[in-house]
């Protein structure tokens, strides 16, 4: 079922509902009536970049950059630890 954006005529509260595609109106959940018009919802545009490949390079990169600076305190305490210098 997809989920339709209604507007009421009534009160004029906009709503999004999860219905039948063959269901023309829903019940206003603000004021209860049945008069309600489905509305042209927009869809996103083609230029957005999706959750693929681009997002997970930047999370591996970030866990790299957390990984390396982790390394670099532990070095760091190691040699603090045994009284070098820096």
């Amino acid at each position: 079922m997809p989920i339709y954006e209604f507007e009421c005529e009534e009160c004029g509260e906009r709503f999004e509902e999860l219905v039948a595609a063959s269901v023309g109106a829903a019940d206003c959940p603000a004021c209860g009536s049945a008069a309600t018009q489905r509305l042209i919802s927009t869809v996103s545009p083609p230029g957005r970049m999706p959750r693929g490949a681009g997002v997970r390079s930047d999370e591996s990169r970030r866990r790299e950059r957390e990984a390396a600076r982790t390394d670099r305190i532990a070095e760091s305490r190691k040699r603090r630890a045994a009284g070098e210098k820096p």
